[in-house]
């Protein structure tokens, strides 16, 4: 691979990505559907390609016409903003026609469809993604510097990067994002600063957008960089006010790195917060998490259950059945993001294998079974079996239905009714 070609590469070449070009070229002749953005970038940089998105000079409805004609799925996705996702064997390919910004305002841009591909290439976010290729893998560069940032690491905004950011306010996460993603090095001083001048207009921006880009950009492998160019700058206080500092946050990606677990973007953000449900709570309104995320960070955030490296089997088996083995776990490598020295590294990382492999028991115990030990039908049956429950935990999980049913009828005997 040189520098201006990638070569025609697997996902290039598969009958459903050559179904969708051969569909576009068909009907607007050679050179009028390019790759696009990511997958390209990817390419260049040795990541792997996710979405696979095109361009066209073609307007919208003759794409949804080159579809249809080519016996595909053609579904107005943005039309407004030029994007027709194809259906190709069953994966979406987003194409959009090539266009330039007529009026913007932070959030929504109004735009005009055009046939020049450097107009296009004008409006995007950074130099390595506004890069194209056609279907034998020659690539084109329309800014002169795309291929050479992609090579280096380097993010920097098209043009000028306060104007970029006014466009979208986005783009100021989308350059943290990306310099977790691809960065190398110091990064690129102009568009820091920038992002920095223009951080107030993030307020503006939807929580469900702000969410996500944060989630994506705590997904890097290593972002803890990033993170404290953020916390310097003042745009993660801006984004998570809630953020207690990022010492927590940093041994957790430590940890996750050091051994070898799959780095988790939702935990990582629990790391940023204090430990406290209704902090989780507000963090996960306020971005507008799913309810599995709400639940999840307000559970890992919970302080009702100590967990220290040096608890004994029976007292992990405890706290795994009170806490469930996810919510168990999350606490564990929370409390250990929490220990400066590594001496009881082998402690901690016991813990997590001991909570998956344990047959996590069921409590035995029914509400007919109390009842037929005298119990009446109420509210009674509850406390009674709450009770046993807490003599059965105290007991490690006894499994002995004989002592189970006499502790039972002791109860019982003992609780006025």
């Amino acid at each position: 691979m040189n520098e201006t070609n990638i070569g025609v590469r697997p996902w290039m070449k598969a009958p459903k990505t050559r179904a969708v070009i051969e569909a576009l070229t068909a009907a607007g002749g050679a050179g009028s559907a390019r790759f696009v953005g990511g997958c390209v970038r990817d390419t260049l940089t040795g990541h792997e390609v996710g979405d696979i998105d095109i361009a066209t000079p073609l307007p919208p409805d003759q794409v949804s016409a080159a579809l249809k004609a080519a016996g595909l799925k053609a579904v107005p996705t943005g039309v407004d903003h030029g994007t027709v996702t194809a259906i190709s064997g069953g994966q979406p390919f987003e194409i959009t026609t090539l266009r330039r910004d007529v009026e913007t305002d932070g959030r929504r841009a109004v735009v005009a469809f055009t046939d020049d591909w450097s107009e296009d290439a004008q409006r995007r976010d950074f130099r390595l993604n506004a890069l194209y290729a056609d279907a034998e893998g020659q690539v084109f560069d329309p800014t002169g510097e795309g291929v050479a940032d992609a090579k280096a690491g380097r993010i920097v905004f098209v043009g000028d990067a306060e104007t970029r950011i006014r466009e979208d306010a986005l783009r100021i996460l989308r350059f943290f994002r990306f310099q977790a993603w691809y960065g190398k090095g110091e990064p690129d001083a102009a568009s820091l600063a920038a992002c920095e001048q223009q951080k107030a207009l993030l307020t503006g921006l939807s929580a469900e957008r702000v969410s996500k880009e944060l989630l994506k950009l705590l997904a890097a492998d290593d972002p803890r960089p990033v993170v404290r160019l953020m916390a310097a700058t003042g745009v993660l206080s801006l984004i998570l006010p809630q953020a207690q500092g990022v010492s927590r946050f940093e041994r957790l990606v430590g940890i996750e790195t050091d051994q070898l677990f799959q780095c988790d973007p939702e935990l990582r953000l629990a790391a940023l917060l204090p430990d406290d449900p209704a902090v989780g709570a507000r963090v996960a309104e306020t971005l507008r998490l799913s309810n599995a995320q709400r639940d999840r960070l307000v559970a890992a955030l919970g302080t009702d259950q100590r967990i220290v490296s040096w608890l004994s089997p029976r007292e992990a088996r405890r706290a795994v059945y009170r806490l469930g083995v996810d919510t168990f776990c999350d606490r564990v490598l929370l409390a250990w993001a929490c220990v400066d020295h590594p001496a009881a590294t082998p402690q901690w990382r016991a813990l997590l294998p001991m909570a998956q492999s344990w047959p996590r028991p069921t409590f035995p115990l029914t509400g007919d079974q109390v009842m037929a030990a005298g119990v009446p039908r109420g509210p009674l049956v509850g406390a009674v079996m709450r009770e046993v429950e807490e003599w059965w935990i105290d007991h490690d999980f006894l499994d002995d239905k004989m002592s189970m049913i006499e502790r039972l009828k002791a109860v019982a005997q003992g609780m006025a009714y």
